[in-house]
């Protein structure tokens, strides 16, 4: 079993047997590396033995898109939090210029909104479409979200 086969199917026998062999952040075909598909399957003791044995949580996909942005796209709140806590760039944007925060904001994930502001998430960012998170949770009709995100602005210019 390779290592992407291990991440995706969150053998951490063989990936840690893989890891002797071979680098945390390889490739395959689509340019995703095996963090990245360990976040998006929901493997947190995958992303958990892969970031222990070094693997660059900033690497993008052929996309553009990180683990962190896999794991805000699932739903995955204790995936991101232990990505952010390895040094995951909480703004990282993919070729749309979508970011983790897009992405919780677009698909309903109010835990995940809340996690990503307090790594210092911005909210203002726009993405190719000239859409920010705020934007995307109300074309989405996602009002928790949509709240949480005006309410973290307001809270930001009351505290300037």
């Amino acid at each position: 079993m390779d290592i992407f086969e291990s991440a995706r199917q969150n053998n951490i026998e063989a990936l840690k047997a893989s890891l002797q062999s071979s680098s945390p952040d390889e490739r395959d075909s689509r340019g995703s590396t095996p963090l990245i598909l360990a976040a998006y399957y929901h493997h947190t003791e995958a992303v958990a033995c892969l970031l222990e044995a070094g693997a660059d949580p900033e690497l993008m996909d052929g996309m553009g898109n990180t683990a962190l942005m896999g794991a805000c796209f699932k739903g995955y709140s204790d995936v991101a939090r232990l990505l952010l806590e390895h040094g995951a760039n909480v703004d990282a944007a993919n070729g749309n210029g979508a970011t983790a925060l897009t992405f919780a904001a677009t698909f309903g994930h109010k835990d995940l909104i809340e996690l990503l502001l307090s790594y210092g998430a911005n909210p203002y960012v726009q993405d190719r479409f000239g859409k920010n998170p705020i934007d995307h949770a109300m074309i989405q009709e996602n009002a928790e979200c949509y709240e949480l995100l005006v309410a973290s602005l307001n809270k930001e210019k009351s505290s300037n």
